[in-house]
């Protein structure tokens, strides 16, 4: 029996990059590139209407970046399987492509055998990251495990508590709060209070106010 070939969307505002991505699946008989679209709108049109089996999303573009667009399509079809593409693999960049719900995560450099590799494992349900960046995202869960306490810090951080308030809250002295503070500043990697928070937001681990 005769397998059917993976339907693919690529989403890239990069027409080279897009094209280029195009040409390289068109001409292996596994891929079948369904859509090309330039933005998220269109994206989105596209994915309806074709509802394709993997999803190559760039990660940055104007006005709907790959992230909100990856949302978008989750929200649509929660079990679409999204890959991004992108140059970058900054901390930030990678914890919000995951959190939305993206499959996988592959660096614009990937020669065509991992990237048709990756496309596949998406396509199978199963998460795809660069070797580069599941280093740099296992380092970083390592480092950023907060104790059940240094959340509670975290979450006063953010709610714009000083040292005396945080102590309040929590049943603790002011003294306590600075060490617990000076340990999550180490373990985000940030060099201040309003760094950390940012960070936190970024990566889901505190809450909205």
């Amino acid at each position: 029996m005769e397998r059917r070939a993976i339907r693919v969307l690529l989403v890239d505002d990069q027409t080279i990059v897009r094209e280029g991505v195009a040409s390289l699946l068109s001409a292996h008989e596994e891929f079948d590139v369904i859509g090309q679209a330039a933005d998220g709108q269109e994206a989105l049109r596209l994915f309806t209407e074709h509802t394709p089996d993997v999803s190559v999303v760039d990660l940055r573009m104007t006005p709907m970046d790959g992230v909100e667009l990856t949302q978008h399509m989750r929200s649509i079809r929660p079990d679409a399987r999204i890959m991004l593409l992108t140059t970058y693999d900054t901390d930030d960049e990678i914890y919000r492509g995951l959190s939305a719900g993206a499959f996988g995560y592959v660096l614009k450099d990937v020669d065509s055998l991992a990237l048709m590799a990756a496309i596949r494992a998406v396509h199978a349900g199963k998460k795809s990251i660069s070797p580069e960046v599941a280093r740099k995202l296992a380092d970083n869960v390592a480092s950023a495990h907060l104790t059940a306490r240094q959340q509670g810090v975290l979450q006063c951080l953010a709610q714009g508590k000083s040292n005396q308030e945080i102590a309040k809250t929590l049943f603790i002295s002011e003294g306590t709060v600075k060490a617990h503070v000076k340990a999550i500043l180490y373990k985000l990697g940030a060099r201040d209070r309003t760094q950390a928070i940012t960070i936190a937001f970024k990566r889901g681990m505190v809450k909205a106010l």
